[in-house]
């Protein structure tokens, strides 16, 4: 069973920044796409960024040029750097890991197959 593990939420001011790290239990390289989505109360899950083994990336329009993802294969770990943050970005933000073949819409929740449990980010104005 594939273990994700989200870490580096926390409470910051709007305009300040944050990364988030998922460790995998296994390597990296064995997931044709990974990414991150986010949900805030009473909403739906949302594709924040996403990132394939040929490290393509999409982003949301909500977060372009403001949020980064990447991949470190050595450290089995994804990464989501967050800057100019904004008190709408607040929410659970999720990592996900995709071992299926075929296509998908990286920023689908329905393409990913492996979750983790979430870290909590909140910005205050």
């Amino acid at each position: 069973q594939i273990k994700l593990v989200e870490s580096g939420g926390g409470s910051v001011q709007s305009g300040g920044s944050l990364r988030l790290s998922c460790g995998a239990s296994e390597s990296t390289q064995n997931f044709v796409c990974m990414g991150w989505f986010r949900q805030a109360p009473g909403k739906e899950r949302e594709g924040v960024a996403a990132i394939n083994n040929a490290a393509w990336a999409d982003y949301a329009d909500s977060v372009k040029g403001r949020f980064t993802i990447s991949q470190d294969n050595a450290k089995n770990t994804l990464y989501l750097q967050m800057n100019s943050l904004k008190p709408e970005d607040t929410a659970m933000y999720y990592c996900a890991a995709r071992t299926r073949g075929g296509s998908w819409h990286s920023l689908r929740a329905d393409a990913y197959d492996y979750w983790g449990q979430g870290t909590q980010v909140t910005v205050s104005a």
